[in-house]
């Protein structure tokens, strides 16, 4: 509901767009695990500057640790890609 909100998801819908004009999926089996791979890329590692320069899940852990009581669960690292500590 922002304009930094909607710049980076017009940003990440682009990427996106981009990966699925620029690759040759065998079948849909490999369409989903590059999205989801994308993904996880996108959330673990790819700074964004409407967050400050950080990854989104850098900014959500950040978030956790000044407000805990806004979330239901803890923030945490996903296997596989993770390079930041709790």
């Amino acid at each position: 509901r922002t304009p930094q909100t909607n710049g980076m998801i017009e940003r990440f819908n682009g990427r996106i767009a981009d990966v699925l004009r620029t690759t040759r999926f065998d079948s849909s089996a490999h369409l989903a695990e590059t999205l989801k791979r994308y993904v996880q890329v996108y959330n673990q590692h790819l700074p964004q500057k409407a967050l400050g320069h950080i990854p989104p899940l850098q900014a959500m852990k950040n978030w956790y640790q000044k407000q805990p009581n806004l979330f239901k669960k803890c923030v945490y690292n996903l296997a596989g890609l993770d390079r930041y500590s709790t």
